[in-house]
């Protein structure tokens, strides 16, 4: 049975989405060209965005409240890579004709559900139609004290590296989705799926650590260690034998349905990896056990240039791609 019809443009905004930007006073009820917003006394605005695309970052056959929770925590992971507190969010729609009203009102429902969770507001967007894929983009607000963000620069050789949570899941997840056999129980197959579809962005695990540079595991371990590198002009050692895995991620790899490098270079975890003095272990401590999140330290900033990943032997591993590549 065929869903509601999609209403004009702004009769969809007035119905779905300005309920949403009750909470934003900049937001200025989505009736203006733009929204006004001004940080608060002493805070500087942190922005970031993200765009996700159908087939490329979700599946069709995905939920849309599902699909819109991912969009607005991918792009939290980003503040939270930045040390920021979440303030408000511009929301952007490409949308085909087969997107009826009954999947934007589930859409906009799960943005509902996580402004609630994460604290944060919609402040304005746009709309247009496409005749290709869904096409979604969201840039996230935050603020933070000036001078506080740990920026991928600011590391340093004989720092210590550390990631949070688990590594590797979300590209389990993925692959489970696309039909692949990977030797995992129910269980631990839906808890990869889940990890795809629903990252946790770790806000409150960034805002409390005291690490030097940060970045979030989107593009994969690797690569984004590769980041820091890159910017703050030094290498790492990396050691996989630390790297934190999860019940579903040990369980295909026993099966050798993929090999450790297949996890530590898939993307989509939106975990923590961040840099930080040896003197600050205890502090770090402190902030995960506050955040409730586990962290580990996997490696050492080095002189020289690129990730190097060695085994519990002491071997070099080979990565012949580092993780994901946009183009």
């Amino acid at each position: 049975m065929p869903g509601r019809p999609r209403p004009g443009e702004f009769e969809l905004i007035r119905e779905l989405f300005a309920p949403l930007a009750a909470d934003e006073p900049g937001a200025l009820g989505l009736l203006d060209d733009a929204a006004l917003i001004a940080p608060r006394p002493g805070r500087e605005l942190v922005t970031a965005i993200d765009t996700i695309v159908e087939g490329v970052h979700f599946l069709p056959a995905d939920p849309p409240f599902d699909i819109a929770r991912k969009l607005l925590r991918v792009n939290l992971s980003d503040l939270a890579a930045m040390g920021a507190r979440p303030r408000a969010y511009l929301l952007g729609l490409a949308i085909p004709d087969a997107v009826d009203f009954d999947w934007l009102r589930h859409f906009s429902r799960g943005l509902a559900s996580d402004q609630l969770r994460f604290g944060i507001s919609l402040a304005g967007g746009d709309t247009t139609a496409t005749t290709g894929p869904i096409c979604l983009s969201l840039t996230a607000i935050g603020e933070i004290e000036p001078g506080r963000s740990p920026l991928r620069s600011n590391a340093a050789a004989g720092e210590h590296v550390y990631v949070s949570g688990t590594v590797g899941d979300a590209a389990l997840g993925l692959r489970a989705l696309r039909g692949e056999e990977l030797g995992l129980p129910a269980g631990e197959r839906e808890a990869a799926i889940a990890r795809y579809r629903l990252p946790e962005p770790r806000l409150d695990l960034g805002m409390a650590l005291p690490a030097s540079a940060a970045v979030d595991v989107s593009d994969g371990l690797i690569a984004d260690i590769g980041h820091i590198c890159a910017a703050s002009g030094l290498g790492a050692r990396i050691e996989a034998g630390r790297v934190p895995l999860s019940g579903a991620a040990r369980s295909a790899l026993g099966s050798g349905a993929v090999e450790i490098v297949d996890l530590l270079t898939g993307g989509d975890d939106y975990e923590l990896v961040f840099t930080a003095p040896a003197d600050r272990s205890d502090a770090i401590r402190e902030a995960a056990a506050r955040a409730r999140v586990p962290v580990a330290r996997i490696g050492t900033m080095t002189e020289g240039e690129g990730v190097s990943v060695f085994d519990p032997a002491n071997a070099r591993i080979a990565i012949d791609r580092a993780g994901y590549r946009h183009f």
